[in-house]
C-alpha cells in the first residue's frame, strides 16, 4: 500500500509535469479526449476522484456530494448523454471549495464563469451555459463516469492543466509516477540538446 504521504508526493510531482507529460508516459491512456473549458486560467491539479453520476439534466447528486466531498478530491460529474446544461455554478463551487476539493472536472457545462474565476478553484468543464440543471432525480455517487472516451472511477486519479485532463487508474499511479519523470528527465535532456543546435530529425533518428 502506498502512504498517504507518498501520495501526496506523487500529487504535486504529476501536478507539476502536466497533462501531456503523464498521457505519454501512461502509454497513451486516460486521456479525457474532447475540449474543456479551463474556467481559471494557469491553474492545475492533480488528485483523486470523487465521481458523481447525474440524472439527465439534474444536478440533485451534486448537492449530495458536497457532504461526501474529502479534502483534495477532483469532483468528476457526469451525466448518462453529453448536454450543454449547467451542473455547476458559483453557490456549489463555493462550498465545493470550503470543503476542500482541488478542482472540478465537469462533463456538462457551469455558469456564474466571472464570478467561478474569482473563487479561484480550479474548473474544467465540457461547456459553458446558463441554462441550469433541475433538482429532482438522484444519480449515484462513486459510480463509474466516462468522459471523453475514459472512464473514470472513484479513487482514480485526474491530472488537469490547460492542455485538458487525463485520468490515471489508482493502482498505476506508481508505475505512470516513474514513467512521467523518465520521460521529464529525457525531455529536459533533449531540450538542451536542440538549445545547443541539434535537430529533432537526426536526434529521433527520422532521416530517410
Amino acid at each position: 500500500m502506498v502512504s498517504g504521504s507518498k501520495v501526496a508526493r506523487a500529487m504535486d510531482t504529476l501536478r507539476t509535469l502536466g497533462v501531456s507529460t503523464v498521457y505519454e508516459a501512461s502509454g497513451r491512456q486516460g486521456l479525457v479526449d474532447v475540449e474543456l473549458h479551463q474556467i481559471v486560467p494557469g491553474s492545475r491539479v492533480c488528485g483523486p476522484a470523487r465521481t458523481v453520476l447525474c440524472a439527465q439534466g439534474d444536478n440533485l447528486t451534486v448537492h449530495a456530494a458536497m457532504a461526501a466531498l474529502q479534502q483534495g478530491e477532483v469532483l468528476v460529474l457526469a451525466m448518462p448523454r453529453e448536454e450543454p446544461v449547467a451542473l455547476v455554478g458559483d453557490l456549489l463551487a463555493t462550498q465545493a471549495s470550503v470543503h476542500g476539493a482541488a478542482g472540478l472536472l465537469v462533463g456538462a457545462a457551469v455558469r456564474d464563469v466571472e464570478t467561478l474565476r474569482e473563487l479561484g478553484l480550479p474548473i474544467w468543464s465540457r461547456f459553458v451555459r446558463a441554462r441550469g440543471a433541475v433538482r429532482s432525480t438522484a444519480g449515484e455517487l462513486n459510480a463509474p463516469v466516462q468522459l471523453g472516451g475514459a472512464t473514470i472511477h472513484t479513487g482514480d486519479y485526474v491530472v488537469m492543466d490547460a492542455d485538458g485532463a487525463v485520468m490515471i487508474a489508482r493502482e498505476r499511479l506508481e508505475d505512470v509516477l516513474s514513467a512521467s519523470i523518465a520521460r521529464e528527465q529525457r525531455e529536459t535532456t533533449n531540450r538542451e540538446r536542440f538549445r545547443a543546435g541539434e535537430l529533432s530529425i537526426d536526434l529521433y533518428g527520422l532521416r530517410g
